[in-house]
């Protein structure tokens, strides 16, 4: 089965990405798994064979996460272990 880079991203990360963020901070997460910033945008998806975008959000306070390194969450852009059954 090919992958899609459509609707499938460039998979660099096989877990989560811990990082620590501040309150305020504005972020731009990286869901094609191109950008050489990962797990942060760099506009690499302008550039690559993907419609997939960045995913803006704000921390809402001074705290350490973990971002999803797979891109296969369902909360993004945080880790919900979806890397652990890749199936899924």
């Amino acid at each position: 089965m090919s992958q899609d880079p459509n609707i499938n991203p460039n998979l660099k990360h096989k877990g989560p990405i811990r990082v620590e963020l501040k309150a305020g901070q504005k972020i731009s997460w990286c869901t094609c798994g191109y950008s050489a910033k990962d797990p942060f945008c760099d506009g690499a998806h302008r550039e690559c064979p993907t419609m997939l975008r960045s995913f803006k959000f704000e921390s809402d306070q001074d705290k350490t996460v973990a971002l999803c390194g797979c891109k296969r969450t369902g909360n993004p852009p945080f880790c919900d272990g979806s890397h652990v059954n890749p199936a899924n």
